[in-house]
């Protein structure tokens, strides 16, 4: 659901960390807003494309992008995950560690951009962005850096609502062709990467929050095999 993460490294303690933002200003502004206009944005429980696909996966280390008020973050934690949770917008943050406290669970907060991020390379056994709002750029930088942060054998997870990348500008200011889609990820893998899953199916929706009407994902799963 978003596209940044602090400079805080995925080793550091799993409090959310005072103020270290590194990215666009703007971007952070408009999510804090965004946040900031309801008490809650998103319906609280993880999203359903997650919960299918990570099914028969060994629990290992994930990075949650966009993780919003971390109801995936806290999920994935649940069910024996370490995991690193990554947002642009600090007020999401908030909201996500104080649900994680409440859960009894331990999360690794980063609020930062996904390509400023001090992540290492190659270090998750599942990266994981439901719905992430990825602005594109002339070299892929957000493309490559959900790619990069695979672990040999591990699955990068992007899920996305359909039909929204062919959408023309709307008046409000949104333009399909400034964010990442499945797509343009599909179109970086190589011979180091096997697709498991690439479809458009019926969505597996939690009642309410922003997002609640649309009723098809695009699904990609795809596995590092070096």
């Amino acid at each position: 659901m978003t596209d940044n993460s602090t400079a805080e490294s995925p080793a550091s303690a799993p409090s959310l960390p005072s103020d270290g933002y590194v990215g666009d200003p703007a971007v952070r502004a408009e999510w804090d807003n965004r946040y900031a206009d309801r008490q809650q944005l998103w319906s609280g429980r993880p999203n359903g494309a997650l919960v299918t696909e990570v099914a028969g996966l060994t629990p290992g280390r994930v990075l949650d992008v966009g993780c919003g008020e971390g109801a995936d973050a806290v999920w994935l934690a649940r069910g024996g995950w370490d995991v690193t949770a990554l947002d642009v917008s600090g007020v999401a943050l908030e909201r996500a560690a104080g649900h994680a406290r409440d859960a009894g669970v331990a999360v690794r907060w980063v609020h930062a951009a996904l390509t400023d991020a001090a992540l290492p390379p190659g270090s998750f056994d599942l990266v994981s962005a439901q719905y992430p709002a990825l602005l594109r750029t002339p070299d892929a930088a957000a493309e490559r850096a959900l790619l990069a942060a695979v672990a040999p054998g591990g699955v990068l997870l992007l899920v996305h609502h359909a039909g929204m990348d062919t959408q023309r500008a709307h008046d409000s200011g949104f333009d399909p062709a400034d964010y990442v889609w499945p797509s343009m990820v599909t179109a970086l893998l190589t011979d180091d990467w096997k697709i498991e899953v690439d479809e458009q199916r019926p969505r597996v929706a939690p009642g309410g929050g922003a997002g609640a009407h649309h009723t098809d994902d695009l699904v990609l799963r795809a596995r590092r095999l070096r």
